[in-house]
């Protein structure tokens, strides 16, 4: 032991980056991915003094009822769906995210599955593999263009507005729908035009759900929305599992009531429905949106800076850039 505050790190991630909190910290991190029992994540979390956690790691009362000395979680993505927060709060444990560094990234990700989709092109690659192309009818493979339709944004937080101004320069024209409007300001920005959500759900031709997964989130999409929908429409989830009922997706997807979907998130991930597996007018992605070396790195430090910052260390001092619960910072003494 070295006597310094000890930070676990629940997953590997860039040594180089993790360095920096070498002269502060004993730093224990995880060699490999692993899935940890409930059991397993207690242990760990009560034996040291600072957490950096991924998605798959969900923390709750029970996980930190031994963590006497966890002063901060900071969670390795922006939503926080797998951390309770009132509990976190409630034991004095300070909690953030990643907020803001992976918007571009997963913008850009966003376009690559709505373009694919729009265009078919995972089951045009997979036919292609398979074999199948000796010559390319005229009329086979049609796709939907992107020019001239609508774009809806089901979620207008940072990563939706990064996805709106891309649709400028498809020709689109783009509405949304938040709990509340924009400023005028965004809004012109963005090209976007705020409407209710059954009318989002009319006029889109192509849906990018954008938004956090909460109580009041969950199934945000399901039969009935779909039934509002256009047959034509594309539906693209980046956001989180069990915003879409995965189950109405995919019957509407078979029985031709929407034209395709692009899903890189699923309810009780990394399972997938096998009735989505099994049709050629989705694309399926391992939830890899904001999986490009920078953003990824840019993630890790974030997580590196919150840490240092809740021990009074760095240009944060005693404030983590990305806090989510600034009234757990009155709980515990400072460092």
């Amino acid at each position: 032991m070295t006597g310094k505050p000890r930070v676990w790190i629940s997953r590997p991630t860039f040594p180089d980056v993790v360095a920096r909190l070498e002269p502060h910290f004993e730093v224990a991190a995880e060699p490999q991915e692993t899935v940890f029992t409930a059991a397993e994540l207690t242990a760990r979390l009560a034996a040291c003094d600072a957490a950096i956690v991924g998605l798959k790691e969900r923390i709750g009362a029970a996980e930190v009822a031994e963590a006497a000395r966890l002063r901060i979680i900071a969670n390795l993505a922006v939503g926080f769906d797998n951390l309770d927060l009132p509990a976190l709060t409630a034991a004095g444990i300070l909690a953030s995210n990643t907020a803001d560094v992976l918007n571009e990234s997963v913008a850009d990700y966003t376009w690559a599955l709505l373009l694919g989709s729009a265009r078919r092109m995972g089951a045009a690659e997979r036919w292609l593999r398979a074999g199948h192309w000796h010559g390319t009818g005229f009329k086979a493979w049609l796709g939907l263009d992107t020019r001239g339709r609508t774009l809806g944004i089901l979620g207008m937080g940072r990563i939706g507005q990064a996805i709106a101004r891309r649709a400028v320069g498809f020709g689109m024209q783009v509405v949304y729908h938040n709990r509340s409007a924009l400023p005028r300001t965004i809004e012109d920005e963005c090209a976007a035009r705020y409407v209710d959500k059954p009318a989002l759900l009319a006029q889109s031709d192509f849906l990018v759900l954008a938004l956090p997964l909460s109580d009041e989130t969950r199934h945000a999409i399901c039969a009935a929305e779909l039934a509002r929908m256009k047959p034509t429409a594309v539906l693209v989830n980046i956001a989180r599992g069990g915003i879409v009922d995965d189950a109405a997706l995919a019957a509407a997807l078979a029985e031709g009531r929407l034209a395709a979907a692009a899903l890189d998130v699923f309810e009780g991930e990394p399972d997938v429905r096998p009735a989505l597996r099994e049709l050629d007018n989705v694309i399926l992605s391992p939830h890899i949106a904001s999986a490009t070396w920078d953003t990824r790195r840019a993630m890790t430090a974030m997580a590196v800076d919150n840490v240092l910052a809740s021990f009074g260390h760095g240009p944060h001092a005693g404030r983590p850039p990305s806090l989510l619960n600034p009234e757990a910072l009155a709980m515990r003494p400072a460092p």
